[in-house]
């Protein structure tokens, strides 16, 4: 029998590690924070299921916890499909947690300067879905419904998550005036950045490819200088428009680097073979080989 993605047994383990209780604790109360004194006073929106909430909230005068509640359960069950119980386990935790400081926390408004709401209120809403996302959970599901979508529509994800959100702040430009809804575009567009930073974190890999004619010089820098793991493809150089006939043989190496050595391996690099062609592509997971970093020797 074929072995299903979703696990079908809950890992309490994974449920009460203080790792990710932490996790889901900060992060839905910074996602209070952000709602209660930047976003819902003001009428500002984020994107997904925390901006048809306060949407909702504003139009119809709904408690927003009750929305909260309710809008979650379709992708916990969502989620429950298509992860598995754990998933759904710790993103209740985290919507009652959410939907409680909701309810019970008075928070006056922070500031009523748009551009500081639209900025910090994103930075903290992102930031608080980011962690409950590293706890194992989430608080805002569009991406979890995308992927439900996808399959009946044919969009990616990434085109129904923005179509959603199109509609969404469509609505509040209709509502509350167009330059609310764009103030609400920044929110969103800040939450996004946060929420990517801290679920990537200031360490995110990147695969940087190296094809130089000082091969050797630039695999002895990598491995014996940086501690860095490399894996050598075997290619061929050439196909150059003037001679497109002549080609040679050639190595690509490819190593595992933070984004923060970038620029400085890249230099050092340089100074072995000013001709080396290197590029860089952004990559969402590396895990086992070696990707601990060493002092740098250059």
């Amino acid at each position: 029998m074929a072995k299903k993605y979703k696990t079908d047994k809950v890992d309490w383990k994974h449920v009460w590690n203080i790792k990710n209780l932490l996790h889901l604790i900060i992060g839905s109360g910074l996602a209070v924070l952000a709602m209660k004194g930047f976003m819902i006073p003001n009428k500002f929106l984020d994107g997904g299921v925390t901006g048809i909430s306060i949407l909702l909230h504003e139009i119809f005068h709904i408690n927003i916890s009750i929305l909260v509640i309710a809008l979650n359960l379709v992708f916990v069950y969502l989620g429950y499909r298509r992860i598995g119980k754990t998933f759904a386990v710790q993103t209740s935790i985290a919507v009652l947690i959410l939907a409680t400081g909701l309810l019970f926390i008075d928070i006056d408004p922070i500031t009523k300067q748009p551009l500081l709401i639209a900025i910090f209120g994103g930075i903290l809403i992102g930031g608080g879905v980011g962690l409950v996302i590293r706890g194992g959970g989430v608080i805002d599901g569009a991406e979890v419904i995308a992927v439900f979508t996808r399959r009946k529509v044919g969009f990616s994800n990434s085109e129904i998550i923005m179509i959603i959100n199109c509609i969404i702040f469509g609505v509040a430009a209709l509502k509350f005036g167009i330059e609310t809804a764009m103030y609400s575009i920044i929110t969103y567009f800040t939450a996004t950045r946060a929420t990517n930073y801290v679920v990537d974190g200031i360490e995110e890999f990147t695969a940087m490819n190296i094809v130089s004619a000082k091969e050797e010089e630039v695999k002895n820098f990598l491995v014996n200088d940086l501690g860095k793991g490399i894996t050598v493809y075997k290619g061929e150089r050439g196909y150059l428009p003037d001679s497109f006939e002549t080609k040679t043989d050639c190595e690509i190496i490819v190593t595992i680097v933070t984004r923060l050595e970038i620029k400085q391996i890249h230099d050092s690099i340089k100074d072995i073979d000013p001709k080396a062609f290197i590029y860089v592509n952004s990559i969402k997971e590396a895990s086992g080989g070696i990707l601990k970093v060493k002092a740098h020797a250059h």
